[in-house]
This record gives C-alpha cells, sequence and structure tokens, in this order.
C-alpha cells in the first residue's frame, strides 16, 4: 500500500476541516478525490504533505508516518499546488535543475523530449511567462521527477484544450509505469477520464467511494411519455427514480441492458434517451440543491 490514512482528522477550534479519513492508494492507480470550496480536499492534501500536525488519526506514505517521519515520506512525492509560487528569477530549465538536485536526480536528455510534448520553452525566464505557461513548467516538474506518487490539485487549471489533453495522457502514462496519482479536480469529466476510483468530500467527511469501472456501467435513462406512466409501479431490479414531472422521465439504471430496454418497451414512450451515468450522478447526489 503506497498511501494509507486513518481516521485522519484536523479541527480547527470548533470547526471541522476534516473529519476521520479513511483511505487507501495502491502504486499505479489514479484516485480521484472530489467536492467543493471547504468539503475538506486541500487539508486532506496538506495533511498528507506533512505540512498540517493531525488533531487526531494518521497518514502514511510509502510506510512513512506523514507528520512523524515527514521528510521520508515526501521523498516518495511530487505535488502540484493549486496555488503556484514559482521562483521567478529563475528559468523553467533552472527550476527543474535545482529542484531535481533537491532530489538527489541529474536532469539528462529527455527533459527536453518532456518539454517538447508540453510545447514549454525551459529558457525563458519565469517571470515572462504568461500563468498557463508557468503551470505547465510546474506540471512539467512535478512529471518529470517520477515520484512514486504524484498530488495535483487543479492542475489544469490555465490550461489550453490541448495541453489539458497531454496531461490526462500523462496522468495516464504514470499509472502505467506504476506511479499513483492522487488528482484533486472540480473538471468531472478530467476526473472521469483517468480516475479508477474517486472519493466525494463533503463538510469534511468522506460521503462516497465510487469505482469508474462500476459506474460506466450505469446508465442515465431520460424519456418523455406521451401517455400516464404508474408511477407506483415495481421497478425493475438495478432501476431507481430520479425525477419524474408532468410528460418527462429521468431514470438511473444498473444491470443487463435487455431488461432495461424491455421494462422502457412497456411505456408509452415519446421519445428516449440513455446516457452513460457519469460522475455527475453521483457528485450532485451529495452537492446538488437537495443533497
Amino acid at each position: 500500500m503506497l498511501l494509507r490514512t486513518e481516521h485522519l482528522t484536523k479541527h480547527y477550534g470548533r470547526c471541522r476541516a476534516l473529519d476521520d479519513l479513511s483511505l487507501e492508494i495502491e502504486p499505479g492507480e489514479t484516485f480521484g478525490l472530489l467536492g467543493p470550496n471547504g468539503s475538506g480536499k486541500s487539508t486532506a492534501l496538506r495533511l498528507l504533505l506533512g505540512f498540517l500536525r493531525p488533531t487526531a488519526g494518521k497518514a502514511f506514505i510509502a510506510g512513512h508516518d506523514c507528520w512523524r517521519d515527514g521528510v521520508a515520506a515526501r521523498r516518495h512525492v511530487a505535488y502540484l499546488p493549486g496555488e503556484l509560487r514559482l521562483y521567478e528569477n529563475m528559468t523553467g530549465r533552472d527550476l527543474v535543475r535545482f529542484l531535481s538536485d533537491v532530489r538527489g536526480r541529474k536532469v539528462g536528455p529527455d527533459l527536453d523530449v518532456l518539454a517538447r510534448r508540453f510545447d514549454i520553452d525551459l529558457n525563458r525566464p519565469i517571470a515572462q511567462l504568461s500563468s498557463g505557461m508557468k503551470r505547465k513548467v510546474a506540471l512539467l516538474q512535478v512529471l518529470y521527477a517520477r515520484a512514486p506518487l504524484v498530488v495535483m490539485d487543479e492542475p489544469t487549471n490555465t490550461l489550453d484544450p490541448n495541453m489539458r489533453d497531454e496531461l490526462l495522457e500523462q496522468v495516464r502514462e504514470a499509472g502505467a509505469q506504476g506511479q499513483a496519482v492522487l488528482f484533486s479536480s472540480h473538471v468531472l469529466s478530467e476526473v472521469e477520464q483517468v480516475c479508477a476510483r474517486v472519493a466525494v468530500l463533503r463538510n469534511g467527511r468522506l460521503v462516497h467511494v465510487q469505482t469508474m469501472a462500476e459506474l460506466r456501467e450505469g446508465r442515465l435513462v431520460r424519456a418523455r411519455l406521451n401517455g400516464p406512466w404508474d408511477a407506483d409501479a415495481l421497478l425493475p431490479d438495478g432501476l431507481r427514480l430520479r425525477e419524474y414531472e408532468k410528460d418527462h422521465l429521468t431514470l438511473e439504471y444498473h444491470g443487463p441492458l435487455p431488461e432495461l430496454l424491455a421494462w422502457l418497451a412497456r411505456q408509452p414512450l415519446a421519445d428516449l434517451r440513455l446516457e452513460p451515468l457519469g460522475l455527475a450522478s453521483i457528485y450532485h447526489r451529495f452537492h446538488g440543491a437537495d443533497a
């Protein structure tokens, strides 16, 4: 187990920023952390990086306690913060060399190969770069470290669509090489593309863990009816009513597709649309208007 938390908790007086978080991440796994501002994501990341002392519980990276043995734990981590603070008197190349030296790693020609994939001129001073280019330099540094655990907080902020696609491809490659990636983002579509599992935080507590393989088997059913539907009728196994208003029906389904289609064929359908269930339905279950 590369990363493990046990009842990890952080309180500020009466404010519970994070409460009783227990989760595990394996090598090679890309794990999504979801929740709005104030849900506890940033606090969880700071505790994992040893920036904060937990009120209770523990966190471990590669067997090292993140607070008591923080230096050893951080040797296994490359971190991209949500808000960047780079050494702007350096060039991009100087920054990567400096941080690689801190890790005891020499910079080789593969740095320029990676820079070309992100379309970065590493010889320009960081002070002269746009916010998007600075983000790409930071991403380059994090990926180039080849750390066992990569922690990314809102990594696609300020990136254009092409560079977002390149980053997501790099995240897939990191997983294929055995690196674990902890991916915190508000962009659900990006999390869907790269993560094997996701955790949803609400008010500092872990409220749901979802495997993406299981979610991809689900369907969102949107139907328009041309007659009355018996709302009291027994629904098939795996079918759950989400909304029924006038002539519109919305359902979630997990199960064999023929059984769903057979049930739908008995309904007074005027129009039908089947969609992948997606993370939005899970997320809004806990953070929507009616949560």
